[in-house]
């Protein structure tokens, strides 16, 4: 028994020591992620903003970001967002996000898979756009995300709008300083094109689509007609009963020529969504190729100022703003 004992007892306290150690590393790990909790927590904060729907209380920064409004591609991605879906199928090939494979796609507002996004556990969805209609699926899809709608309000001024879009984003994800930079710049372009323009020059806004041309009215025309009341710009032509249209409302080229107007404003809606279509006709060719518009001031003097191809998908504060400096650069040129 004298030898047993010394035998056995170093094995008991060996043991003892492991379980006790055990115990030990299981607390120490059990305190770790309480910390790690705990940290999580302290970096996280909450900030209030005001969207559409009212006050919204979104926790940042966001863990899980979906995206589906257009306007508000061009910024999340030239601020690193992450996102974790997106309607990626809407987006234009000069969106970073375009070639992400890993952002779950929700596909375009006609058909979009709307299921897909639960996938993606959001936690904020920046929704809007073509796909404000699904506001309600996507609370019900996913009932722990803060739905966020920014879309231009009507009857608000609608560079006031983008700005507002902006700000509320900057806010969100830590850009405050990028977001006034963005909103500066568009003011300073508003203001550039405002002082060049000539208000005895009549101006018409037109969009091109598989080959027809169709009227943007000043003030409710898609894209276009905005540009109006912010420029304070002279319409060549008033039409009543004007629309939204994507594809502009039905008007003749005769109509045009008749108004002559003294600028055109151009919108290309299939060089952001049917460039690589055989049958795809640049808004340059239908607009200067026809004969009823050569006698047309516009055509003369190539007064003719056109978006950027992507504006179509894209139509964001950038899009805007190089397009009052475009609008800036040939009114000055004209002078």
């Amino acid at each position: 028994m004298s030898i047993a004992s010394p035998v056995r007892r170093p094995v008991r306290l060996a043991g003892v020591a492991v379980v006790a150690a055990l115990a030990l590393a299981a607390c120490g790990q059990a305190d770790g992620a309480t910390d790690a909790a705990a940290d999580d927590d302290a970096s996280a904060t909450t900030v209030e903003v005001e969207d559409n729907n009212g006050t919204q209380t979104i926790t940042t920064p966001p863990r899980s970001v979906v995206a589906t409004d257009n306007r508000t591609f061009e910024t999340l991605a030239a601020w690193d967002v992450e996102l974790s879906a997106a309607a990626v199928a809407l987006m234009p090939d000069t969106i970073p996000y375009a070639q992400d494979e890993s952002i779950i796609d929700l596909g375009n507002h006609r058909e979009p898979d709307l299921e897909a996004v639960v996938a993606a556990e959001p936690d904020l969805i920046i929704n809007g756009q073509r796909f404000a209609d699904y506001h309600d699926d996507f609370t019900s899809l996913a009932p722990e995300a803060v739905v966020l709608e920014l879309d231009p309000r009507e009857g608000e001024p609608f560079t006031d709008e983008l700005k507002r879009q902006t700000t509320v984003l900057g806010e969100i994800f830590g850009k405050q300083a990028e977001a006034e930079a963005l909103n500066a710049d568009l003011d300073a372009a508003i203001e550039r094109a405002r002082a060049a323009y000539d208000p005895a020059d009549t101006v018409m806004a037109v969009i091109t689509s598989g080959g027809e041309i169709g009227y943007s009215a000043p003030g409710a025309g898609r894209t276009l007609g905005p540009i109006f009341d912010v420029l304070g710009l002279t319409p060549a032509l008033e039409v009543p009963e004007a629309s939204e249209d994507h594809q502009g409302d039905d008007i003749s080229v005769e109509a045009i020529a008749d108004s002559n107007p003294d600028w055109i404003l151009v919108m290309d809606r299939d060089a952001a969504v049917a460039a690589d279509d055989p049958e795809y006709a640049p808004a340059a060719e239908v607009l200067e190729a026809s004969e009823a518009l050569t006698g047309v001031t516009a055509i003369q003097q190539d007064r003719l100022v056109y978006m950027p191809a992507d504006t179509y998908t894209n139509e964001g504060i950038q899009t805007y703003t190089e397009y009052f400096n475009s609008l800036a650069d040939a009114f000055e040129a004209a002078r």
